[in-house]
């Protein structure tokens, strides 16, 4: 009998306590969407003239929380911060531009991709001649850059470990690396460096737009909410069959009449 109680009292202390909600039960319940972006990435995310976090991301947000019945929160996170923030439940999504990888998936799940894109050059316009691809500087004696902690700063240093690399906090710094001409290219996602030539390299830089890898995005949340998830692929699948994914991406990919609201 003793024994009895004792299973008995231990069955009531389980049932006592709360299963771990899914993600999206909390969203709902909250009311709002929290999402973690590093608005500095054109034109997935970045900051307009009157302090706004716009592009593709966040409109594709937008559409995720008019689905859901919830406000949008748009959190402005540094990129080294992005995934210990969603872990610590700072928030409850990256919306960022973010490349699917196995370390990446070891510490949080994603979404299916969204977009494939691949990593490119940004070239002195100077050694046009000498460089047509980005295999020509596999050498040391260029110099080239990107992005600290991205798949730029990985594809840089696995397909091009001769050249004397160098890393940056951002976008911007890297590319004026090379508009300044103290660096030799700047290798990066195709879609920021189709933006970044005609925005800050015009008559400088040569765009090798022919992308050497192939890198799908998508986006992050937490381990251990398969609701999410899923219901992330289900409204994915939904827009780009009703076309709003299309259209957006006609908006922010396409189209460059958004450059007149940026910072």
């Amino acid at each position: 009998m003793k024994k009895l109680l004792v299973a008995f009292s231990m069955l009531l202390t389980l049932l006592s306590i709360p299963a771990h909600a899914d993600a999206l039960n909390d969203i709902k319940r909250r009311g709002a969407l929290r999402v973690c972006t590093e608005p500095a990435y054109m034109p997935f995310e970045l900051t307009n003239k009157r302090g706004e976090i716009v592009g593709f991301d966040p409109d594709m947000a937008a559409l995720m929380v008019k689905e859901l019945g919830v406000k949008l929160e748009l959190i402005s996170t540094a990129w080294d911060g992005i995934i210990p923030a969603l872990i610590t439940d700072k928030c409850d999504i990256i919306m960022s531009g973010m490349t699917i990888t196995d370390e990446r998936a070891q510490k949080i799940d994603f979404s299916n991709p969204y977009m494939v894109i691949g990593q490119t050059v940004l070239l002195r316009k100077d050694l046009a001649d000498k460089v047509k691809s980005y295999k020509d500087l596999n050498n040391s004696k260029y110099k080239i850059t990107s992005k600290l902690g991205t798949t730029g700063e990985i594809a840089a240093k696995k397909y091009l470990p001769k050249a004397n690399y160098s890393s940056f906090e951002t976008e911007q710094e890297g590319v004026m690396e090379v508009v300044n001409g103290k660096a030799d290219a700047f290798i990066y996602d195709s879609p920021y460096n189709a933006v970044a030539i005609g925005q800050r390299g015009e008559g400088k830089l040569v765009f090798l737009d022919k992308p050497f890898t192939d890198e799908p995005l998508g986006w992050g949340v937490r381990k251990g909410n398969p609701e999410f998830a899923k219901w992330l692929n289900g409204f994915l699948a939904k827009v780009k069959k009703d076309g709003d994914y299309e259209k957006l991406y006609q908006k922010w990919f396409k189209n460059t009449d958004w450059l007149k609201e940026v910072q």
